[in-house]
């Protein structure tokens, strides 16, 4: 019965916002998505071609910043029935997971922390109360992102109440000390019916970007009149947006367009960051442009995304804009079916959440730890891999739907080890490097570590070419020896082994559709010092990032 309600309110609560939301943008680049789908097509003809010396550039001389305390972030849940099973903290961990957003996405705008209940009427609960969740946010060593309830009152008559929320901020902060630093207010309000579609619960009279940023300045009075220490925050609509729901209802980008501006104009003084959703949703295209190659095209579309936002921020927000941070509290396909729980939504996990912190984002969470087995969607043998089902949830929890189960609870996902696989490229307080690749269907990202290594993350986007790479390396001095960790169409879990003759120069072998990350130790002879982003200047599109 637990587990049933469970289900059902996930589907109220986030299968529809997601469908909502997940038409966030729909500018693709033609070529690329057009080489990917000729090259999916080869995959399934089962040919694999290497192609040699394509070029890799490392420039350690070069950074766009520092990864932040708060990078890697999860989304967790007040319905999630594994949240606390005792394999999730090492399994987190071991994902390099340094921040836990609660409670839930669309469930924040009816959940009330005090009781661990939801407004009249708005779902199920389960036992994960808020210090449960601490719980499990310590023995992870996570920070704790939290959102606060904007869209109801406790008694389901008006809005959501700053009082309440300053008081589950009085608890946090002050009677049990948990130091949150990070606090929204609401989850994706513009989809409260502002515009023609409405996933997101707002019991107030009057609904829009300008009560809504008035209402931000009450919270905010009342959240740091508490704590003045937290950071507060508001939901934005993503740049290049669109929303779109089961219903065929359409918010376009036009309409859309005077949120941003608005919140920002009337609140910016106030708030300390703000979060924005990416559920990249991938419609048929003219081209015939398969799923998976549109998916892991998008990336390429976050520095314009960025550039934009910040350029809304910087306009409105004036002197303060240099210290709003941007957060990106939800993302992850939103193509549903199969591609969620593929190697292809693995490589996008670690190419978009890489890509999004080189261009000065202070947070990428993915939704979410567990959700459960969805029938909808595509499934079809067009896109990779052979499950005929989807789940949002990075680790399974035994769910099962129309006679097919999934793997048991906390057995993990692919999209699990793209996240992993980040542990071995970088940490918080380590300084990403310029990394660029000759190749487009090959992504590269660099990290010099606190310890004086230099990790490359190679992507290879490709289905069925095999790639060999001569990486050139500049500002840094090598040791012989390298370690390689390596994860692929073959793989149960992340592999690794050693390779020798490397320096400035020296070749790396990229199989199809693969994860490739090489950690080079400095020569004993010592290593240059790294130069900071402003000098040398790093090249356009690689802004600063925001430190905590």
């Amino acid at each position: 019965m637990g587990e049933r309600l469970a289900s059902s309110s996930r589907k109220h609560f986030h299968v529809l916002g997601r469908a909502a939301l997940l038409g966030v943008l729909l500018l693709v680049v033609v070529p690329l998505t057009v080489l990917l789908a000729q090259k999916s097509q080869e995959l399934w003809q089962g040919s694999v071609t290497p192609v040699p010396d394509a070029q890799i550039t490392i420039d350690v001389r070069l950074s766009p910043g520092t990864i932040p305390a708060s990078a890697f972030g999860m989304n967790t849940a007040v319905w999630d029935n594994n949240l606390r099973d005792s394999d999730v903290p090492g399994l987190m961990r071991r994902a390099g997971v340094t921040m836990l957003r609660f409670p839930g996405g669309s469930t924040a705008d009816v959940y009330h922390w005090r009781d661990n209940s939801f407004t009249l009427g708005h779902g199920y609960v389960n036992p994960n109360t808020f210090d449960s969740f601490m719980g499990v946010a310590h023995q992870i060593g996570a920070q704790a992102f939290i959102t606060v309830n904007y869209g109801s009152n406790t008694t389901g008559t008006d809005g959501g109440d700053p009082a309440e929320a300053a008081a589950w901020v009085q608890y946090a902060n002050i009677t049990k000390h948990y130091s949150i630093s990070y606090w929204e207010i609401g989850n994706e309000v513009y989809g409260n019916g502002t515009y023609s579609s409405a996933w997101e619960a707002d019991l107030h009279a009057t609904k829009g970007p300008a009560i809504y940023a008035s209402n931000v300045l009450k919270y905010v009075s009342a959240m740091k009149a508490v704590d003045p220490s937290i950071k507060v925050g508001v939901a934005l609509i993503i740049p290049n947006g669109q929303l779109d729901t089961d219903s065929g209802a359409v918010g376009s980008e036009r309409q859309m367009a005077d949120w941003n501006s608005t919140v920002l104009s009337t609140a910016c003084s106030q708030i300390d960051f703000v979060d924005i959703h990416w559920y990249p949703k991938l419609p048929a295209q003219a081209d015939n442009s398969s799923p998976d190659a549109m998916l892991l095209s998008h990336v390429s579309q976050i520095p314009g995304m960025m550039s934009q936002l910040r350029s809304e921020i910087s306009h409105y927000c004036g002197t303060h804009a240099k210290d709003v941070q941007i957060l990106v509290g939800e993302t992850n396909t939103g193509n549903p079916g199969k591609q969620r729980i593929s190697l292809v939504n693995a490589s996008f996990l670690a190419d978009s959440y890489m890509t999004w912190l080189e261009h000065g984002a202070s947070n990428v969470s993915w939704w979410d730890l567990h959700n459960g087995i969805e029938m909808s969607g595509n499934s079809s043998s067009s896109l990779y891999g052979t499950a005929d089902y989807g789940d949002e949830g990075i680790l399974a929890n035994g769910t099962c739907s129309a006679g097919l189960c999934e793997p048991p609870a906390n057995i993990p996902f692919p999209p699990y080890f793209g996240m992993q696989m980040l542990t071995h490229l970088g940490a918080p307080g380590d300084q990403m490097v310029l990394a660029s690749s000759r190749q487009r269907l090959v992504s590269a990202h660099a990290v010099r570590q606190t310890n004086g290594n230099l990790a490359v993350l190679l992507v290879n986007k490709d289905p069925s070419t095999s790639y060999t790479f001569t990486v050139s390396l500049s500002g840094y001095n090598p040791a012989f020896r390298a370690m390689v960790y390596s994860y692929g169409m073959q793989s149960a879990s992340i592999s690794c082994n050693s390779e020798t003759g490397i320096s400035h120069t020296f070749r790396q072998t990229l199989l199809p559709y693969s994860l490739t990350t090489v950690v080079l130790t400095p020569a004993p002879t010592g290593t240059p010092t790294l130069t900071s982003a402003s000098s040398p200047t790093p090249p356009p599109g690689l802004p600063p990032n925001e430190e905590d």
